[in-house]
């Protein structure tokens, strides 16, 4: 159950990615009181929360109901983590988690960033859901779920920190240093990728 766990929250933490996420959110909420930044990283931290819990929960019934196998899923999810992998890699912003130049334009006219972009697409973003769901398949027992969740809250309770010290993160790594972790952590990102397709085609394929 351990590695279970571990596995889990090494994948989602590297998708969440709370220090790529804390270096948008200090450009985002530039000029804001200290308390309104927190404020509004706890209210987009708890509400990411709220839509990859319900994702994890949800994600067998709504497989079953659009009529998608695990295998199917694992191999199409595998496929999108290496495609963000690769953004990460490359230091560049995908529509996986990055927003187009007018939705920047948007928040940037926004007083509360809590819910777009911050909430989504920033934290619990397509890639996010995906990682849930994936979390989710695999069929495990109750308790198990249980520490997925758990997992969930970690990863996010982590991310939720770094947007508070992102002002510190900023200044400490600055923007190369931010993009060296973000290439490591990509790489990682790949390789889990594959093995999430190479696993799906190998139980769709009845091989084991």
């Amino acid at each position: 159950m351990f590695e279970i766990l571990l596995a889990a929250f090494v994948l989602l933490f590297i998708v969440v990615d709370p220090i790529g996420v804390a270096a948008i959110f200090a450009a985002l909420s530039h000029g804001a009181a200290l308390s309104e930044q927190r404020r509004i990283a706890r209210n987009g931290v708890l509400l990411a929360a709220a839509i990859l819990i319900t994702f994890m929960l949800g994600g067998g019934a709504l497989l079953t109901l659009v009529g998608i196998s695990i295998p199917a899923f694992r191999i199409a999810g595998g496929i999108l983590l290496f495609i963000l992998s690769l953004d990460m890699i490359f230091a560049r912003q995908s529509g996986l988690r990055a927003t187009t130049l007018r939705e920047q334009k948007e928040a940037t006219k926004r007083q509360d960033i809590s819910v777009f972009p911050l909430a989504f697409p920033l934290i619990a973003g397509p890639g996010a859901m995906t990682t849930v769901l994936l979390m989710a398949s695999a069929g495990h027992g109750a308790g198990v779920m249980a520490g997925l969740i758990g997992v969930v809250i970690l990863v996010l309770a982590l991310t939720l920190l770094a947007l508070w010290s992102a002002p510190v993160i900023v200044r400490g790594l600055g923007e190369t240093g931010i993009n060296v972790v973000n290439r490591l952590l990509g790489l990682i990102l790949a390789a889990l990728a594959v093995q999430f397709i190479l696993d799906g085609v190998r139980v769709g394929l009845g091989l084991g």
